[in-house]
């Protein structure tokens, strides 16, 4: 029965002693490529890399991009509380336009393209509903997806509280 393992090492040049062991010399014990194999490191870095940047510059946006939509969700939320404690239905845009505007300045986004605030009016209650759409092709401030394919062109949320009516004396 062979052992798994050879129970000598292979020869590598040097001198043997008279047991037969090679003595190895201090440049034999550096180990040096083949010829053939010289450029393959390079050759594996070139394609390699390119594929790397990609995927971390794409990892970079698509994190960008979800803080920038939870921003946006937060102003929306904001503007929807804001709205619902307005006292005039009259005001309620209004005012969910400021609180959407004092939000996205926090977060330093200066405005949004259009913020639309509406009101229902079901039986008993009534129902606010702010968006906020944000183009986010268009924002050259914004950090985009290297093929520009994979990221949304128009960012929305839409937020909804309820407001309970509350009769005139």
């Amino acid at each position: 029965m062979q052992p798994a393992w050879p129970l000598s090492l292979p020869y590598r040049g040097g001198r043997r002693d008279r047991l037969g062991v090679s003595k190895l010399r201090w440049s034999m014990m550096t180990w040096r490529p083949a010829r053939r194999e010289r450029g393959a490191a390079a050759v594996e870095f070139a394609l390699v890399v390119p594929l790397l940047l990609t995927l971390v510059l794409g990892i970079i946006s698509y994190g960008y991009l979800l803080s920038f939509r939870q921003s946006l969700s937060q102003a929306a939320a904001e503007g929807a509380r804001a709205a619902a404690v307005a006292p005039a239905t009259s005001d309620r845009q209004a005012i969910a336009f400021a609180a959407v505007g004092s939000t996205l300045e926090a977060t330093c986004l200066d405005d949004a393209d259009s913020l639309t605030c509406s009101t229902a009016t079901p039986p008993g209650c009534r129902c606010l509903e702010v968006s906020v759409s944000w183009d986010y092709a268009a924002d050259a401030s914004k950090p985009k997806f290297v093929f520009g394919f994979a990221l949304p062109e128009t960012l929305t949320y839409t937020s909804t509280v309820q407001v309970n009516q509350v009769d005139a004396p």
